[in-house]
């Protein structure tokens, strides 16, 4: 509904997947892409269709910017459905959008059609942008929610292979049966946040407390259980010693306080930001570390040694 795991709730807008009606309709571009496995998600905002040629022309543009190819949308005026995409549908698919959309006279519906991944990223984006440039943030309020049931795995196309989606040690839900029995991509894990007006504020999850479960979990996730032994062996050696079922939150203090003081930036609240780089200009860090420094931690630097 929302494109994102951080929604902000004070913009009245929320999207609907209509992929299985352009699969069935006679726009070529939108058919093809969801026969691949692509979606095709709407964004319906009410009480728009008056707003000039200019305000349309530049959601097209910002959601170009934001990697589509361009943005159809469809207007329900006088009655009568307006726009490119109306010769493509039959009266039954527009009957079907209407309902699924729940729109009235006067309302717009912008569709944005890519791989699910991209669909939700941009139309996530469009959806916040839409609420900015029509003033539909609803004002001094904080509108809070959690956000849970995380996947635990996801598909990563560069590597061509199952990883983790966010915390590898917490939970799956449904243990060590879940790990072997169900699709990695639909198993769950016991992850949750606490968002604020499109902020992230808490993150938090149940601890993966059992060796058995742990050495499962991340065989999935691509690792041997003698890496799992050898990266993260304090964790699984306190596991054997019958750490109990925990779990915990951790609040981002300096987020609650960048919303409490109506900044629009973590930077305005913190002494000392770091810039793009990731560089701390007051402190000058980081910097060239010197060989004593590296001795009195007993480190060394190996050349050639990649990180995972």
């Amino acid at each position: 509904m929302y494109g994102t795991d951080k929604p902000d709730l004070r913009i009245p807008i929320q999207m609907v997947d209509v992929s299985e009606i352009f699969k069935e309709s006679g726009f070529d571009a939108f058919r093809t892409t969801v026969d691949k496995g692509g979606v095709v998600r709407a964004i319906p905002v009410a009480s728009i269709s008056s707003r000039p040629r200019s305000f349309f022309d530049r959601m097209v543009a910002y959601a170009q910017s934001q990697g589509s190819e361009g943005l159809a949308y469809l207007v329900w005026s006088e009655k009568k459905v307006k726009g490119p995409l109306v010769k493509f549908l039959t009266e039954p698919q527009l009957d079907a959008l209407s309902k699924s959309c729940r729109v009235r006279e006067g309302d717009v519906v912008f569709f944005i059609c890519n791989t699910k991944k991209e669909a939700e990223r941009i139309s996530g984006a469009l959806r916040v942008r839409l609420g900015e440039e029509l003033e539909m943030a609803e004002k001094g309020s904080y509108r809070f929610c959690w956000i849970v049931d995380y996947p635990m795995y996801e598909y990563n196309e560069e590597q061509k292979a199952t990883v983790f989606s966010h915390n590898p040690f917490s939970m799956p839900q449904g243990g060590v049966e879940a790990l072997d029995k169900q699709d990695p991509l639909d198993i769950l894990a016991y992850q949750y946040d606490i968002v604020c007006n499109g902020v992230e504020l808490s993150s938090g999850a149940i601890r993966n407390h059992s060796p058995e479960i742990m050495y499962r979990a991340f065989e999935i996730g691509g690792y041997t259980r003698q890496e799992v032994d050898t990266q993260f062996s304090a964790m699984i050696q306190a596991f054997r010693y019958g750490a109990p079922p925990h779990g915990g939150i951790a609040p981002g203090l300096d987020r609650i306080i960048m919303l409490l003081a109506d900044e629009p930036s973590i930077r305005e609240v913190v002494a000392f930001p770091m810039n793009s780089h990731a560089q701390d200009l007051m402190m000058n860090a980081p910097r060239e570390v010197e060989e004593k420094q590296l001795k009195e931690l007993h480190l060394r630097v190996l050349p050639g040694i990649k990180s995972r």
